[in-house]
């Protein structure tokens, strides 16, 4: 039986559109360049503001995604975003539509997936990088 569609409030998408262009603009990124890679990832991040009132990234499976919103990690712009300037989604990518994966550990799964993408704007994002040794640490403790 197929799921219902998921059709987020109008609030919610006005307010996750205006997260990704700012959040675009100031970390150097642009949305992916296939519309419904971006779409999907939206209306995801709509639906979880609506459903439970913040952007937790919809690309993951949380066991209790209650309990995962007090860690914080996956609340959009997740951790791995403002530490390393890669997102899993594909939402924040390269003009070519590829995560970047320059700052990533050589272990990460974005690493191993994408090989090396360099950063085209350095001097923009990576607001949480003086954390990356922290991430690191949860990234191997809390495998989410």
């Amino acid at each position: 039986m197929a799921k219902a569609p998921i059709n987020p409030s109008e609030k919610a998408r006005q307010n996750v559109d205006r997260l990704i262009t700012n959040f675009c603009k100031n970390s150097g990124t642009t949305v992916h360049p296939e519309p419904g890679v971006t779409e999907g990832v939206a209306i995801g991040l709509a639906h979880h503001i609506d459903t439970l009132g913040r952007p937790l990234c919809p690309c993951r499976y949380y066991p209790d995604k209650t309990e995962e919103i007090k860690h914080r990690t996956w609340i959009c712009p997740c951790d791995d975003m403002n530490v390393y300037k890669y997102c899993h989604c594909l939402l924040f990518v390269t003009a070519e539509g590829l995560p970047i994966t320059e700052y990533l550990p050589e272990d990460h799964e974005g690493r191993t997936t994408y090989g090396l993408v360099q950063d085209p704007t350095p001097d923009k994002g990576r607001s949480l990088r003086h954390k990356a040794a922290d991430r690191e640490i949860e990234r191997q403790a809390r495998k989410s």
